[in-house]
């Protein structure tokens, strides 16, 4: 793969993660469903991903990471359940933006957990993100839809940012492909069960968007992230996914007419800024 090959392939994965809160939008199903759905089909994707992927056999994870990916796949899980219930709520623009809260939350449990100082330009970073949230909704109002499913995307956005730190120590030494594979594994035997009487009566259309969003949104996506990592820095690819709500955003006023306010424009270009800064800042 190309360098050039590589950030194209960067840039649609981002698209494609982008696209996460329309098709759970579009699904009329519960996010229940749509968690358990998205999982099953992610599990299957990655698994054919590491069928024919060259190092499929290394890497074996150890009893103790099969633990911490089995705790990886429950904050994943609860990090969508709480996402698409977001969306169901105030739409796919405030839950995007709410959930890109992470990197906030990423930098603070890392100085708290991991004892790491933080610097200047990283207080300035969460201070960004939350007047970008402040500007979301300039009224709160905990009875409104549009605060109840700010404060869902927020909570998906630490629950994220909770993942990201238990892969910190969980994924060494597998590769990220593999690492999501248990983590999907692991939402699909905890919620396919309760999930199993509304997965039963649901329309065929919703179990198209469930298999764009485990097959697109999860496994293409994720395939991609990886694989443009082989040629791209890290951080030349976190840069790029601080996109990720731009596409969600424009596709939710293309497809469901939802016309982003200039506070929520305002909001959101501070979270997005914030979140480039936190990409290009090393530890």
């Amino acid at each position: 793969m190309t360098p050039r090959n590589a950030l194209l392939a960067v840039h649609l994965g981002a698209l494609l993660f982008g696209l996460t809160g329309v098709f759970g939008k579009l699904a009329e199903a519960a996010p229940l469903a749509i968690t358990a759905g998205r999982a099953l089909f992610a599990v299957l994707a990655l698994g054919l991903v590491l069928a024919f992927a060259r190092n499929a056999s290394s890497g074996r994870p150890d009893l103790r990471q099969l633990g911490l990916l089995a705790l990886g796949g429950l904050l994943l899980g609860s990090h969508w359940l709480t996402f698409f219930h977001a969306v169901k709520v105030s739409g796919v623009a405030i839950a995007t933006l709410g959930f890109a809260s992470f990197p906030a939350f990423t930098l603070l449990l890392e100085g708290l957990l991991f004892r790491e100082r933080l610097r200047a330009a990283e207080f300035a970073v969460v201070g960004l993100v939350c007047l970008g949230l402040v500007l979301v909704t300039p009224q709160f109002e905990l009875a409104s839809q549009a605060s109840q499913g700010l404060l869902w995307a927020v909570l998906s956005g630490l629950l994220f940012a909770l993942l990201s730190l238990v892969n910190r120590v969980s994924a060494r030494g597998i590769s990220p492909v593999q690492a999501a594979l248990w983590q999907n594994l692991t939402i699909a035997l905890c919620l396919l069960p309760l999930a199993a009487p509304q997965l039963a009566v649901m329309a065929a259309l919703d179990w198209l968007w469930l298999a764009l969003l485990g097959v697109l949104c999860t496994g293409l996506a994720h395939s991609l992230f990886v694989a443009s990592l082989r040629i791209l820095k890290a951080r030349t690819a976190a840069v790029v996914f601080a996109m990720e709500p731009v596409y969600g955003i424009f596709f939710a006023w293309l497809l469901f007419s939802e016309i982003p306010s200039l506070s929520i424009l305002g909001g959101g270009a501070l979270i997005v800024l914030a979140t480039f800064v936190s990409a290009r800042l090393g530890r």
